[in-house]
């Protein structure tokens, strides 16, 4: 009779049990690394019917960027209808902007070929065709970066295999933008409270006492802005990642005056320091930060958070993390309240909740 060891045996299963897991383990990695390295689908290059109701491309258009008086928004989602879509938060935050700075022109950049189908189906788009100072365009990627440090990059499609591709392709076409016309560039979850006449040009704002943040920008469009906007799209194309969410937007201005601002703290890039460049105090654009967005959706915290961006110019809601709070039409919110000020006719035309 044949004796068999049993520790022996369960050795043996155990072994074949760890291969097996190793191997698998091994497969899954080299199928995610191939889907992370597989270029999205490119639905900004598309061409729609009825080319009438195309948005001007921007670069073509009768009306043009004016010499730095300029407010940018850019909307990077990919619409595969070609129908302009807006939500009521974003399209608050131009009416807000185009409001608050009439003898601006603000430009909404879309990256991907839009236009209408209904326009009288669109109340929060008729909100803002009120405004004369709004100005609603197509940005076309394989021409916008011609003749600019980014040309052959943007040529090359590296964008389109970002793992956080919507939000790095608006990294890159804030900073493009900029470098191209010069002006302010916002986000599109924000509130504007004052006119940014009186401000200086060739600013940003702190987020913390670690970054710069890039929702609120300007720069000039010749001298000291545009040497500062041409350092931030070469910091792009020497330093792009795009498996990391924040290195191409905030990492980019902050890298770049870090090094002429020779400090490493954002709370002391002062406009002396950084030769001409102011860097806003947090209060000034992001007083209530992102982890006490909920300040803005209860009613509790009404009072309080009204205070707290009393001297702002500029309100940031952070959008990533509050994107799923409803605000009802009507409620005493600090987001609601700031909207029914700021930007009236879109909170008016939103519906139940805004």
């Amino acid at each position: 009779m044949v004796s068999i060891n049993p520790f022996h045996a369960s050795g043996k299963i155990r072994r074949r049990v760890y291969i097996s897991l190793g191997l698998l383990i091994a497969m899954l990695y080299i199928m995610y690394s191939i889907e992370s390295q597989r270029p999205h689908e490119n639905c900004f290059a598309r061409e729609f019917p009825d080319p009438f109701r195309v948005l001007e491309d921007v670069q073509k258009s009768h009306k043009q960027p004016k010499h730095g008086r300029n407010i940018f928004f850019h909307e990077t989602s990919c619409s595969a209808d070609g129908v302009i879509k807006l939500n009521a938060r974003q399209a608050c935050a131009i009416e807000s902007a185009a409001r608050m700075n009439p003898d601006w022109n603000a430009f909404v950049l879309f990256a991907s070929p839009v236009g209408f189908r209904n326009r009288s189906a669109l109340p929060l788009l008729d909100a803002l065709h009120a405004y004369p100072n709004i100005n609603l365009r197509y940005v076309n990627l394989s021409t916008y970066a011609q003749h600019t440090p980014l040309e052959d990059w943007m040529r090359s499609g590296e964008i389109f295999r970002s793992k956080y591709m919507n939000s790095h392709l608006s990294d890159i076409m804030r900073y493009l933008t900029l470098f191209k016309y010069g002006g302010t560039y916002l986000d599109l979850d924000v509130v504007v409270l004052k006119s940014f006449n009186d401000m200086e040009p060739n600013y940003a704002g702190a987020e913390s006492a670690r970054w710069v943040a890039a929702g609120v920008m300007n720069f000039e469009p010749d001298g000291r802005g545009h040497e500062l906007a041409e350092m931030c799209v070469r910091d792009l194309l020497m330093n792009f990642n795009g498996q990391d969410w924040g290195n191409n937007g905030p990492g980019v201005i902050t890298r770049v005056l870090k090094r002429i601002c020779e400090t490493q703290a954002p709370l002391m890039m002062t406009r002396e320091r950084c030769r001409h460049f102011t860097v806003y105090p947090p209060e000034a654009f992001y007083a209530i930060n992102f982890d006490d967005y909920l300040q803005f959706f209860e009613e509790r915290w009404l009072e309080q958070a009204l205070a707290t961006v009393n001297r702002s110019i500029v309100v940031h809601v952070w959008n990533k993390f509050s994107k799923d709070h409803k605000v009802r039409v009507g409620s005493r919110v600090a987001y609601g309240v700031l909207a029914e000020q700021y930007c009236p006719r879109v909170y008016k035309a939103s519906g139940e909740f805004f």
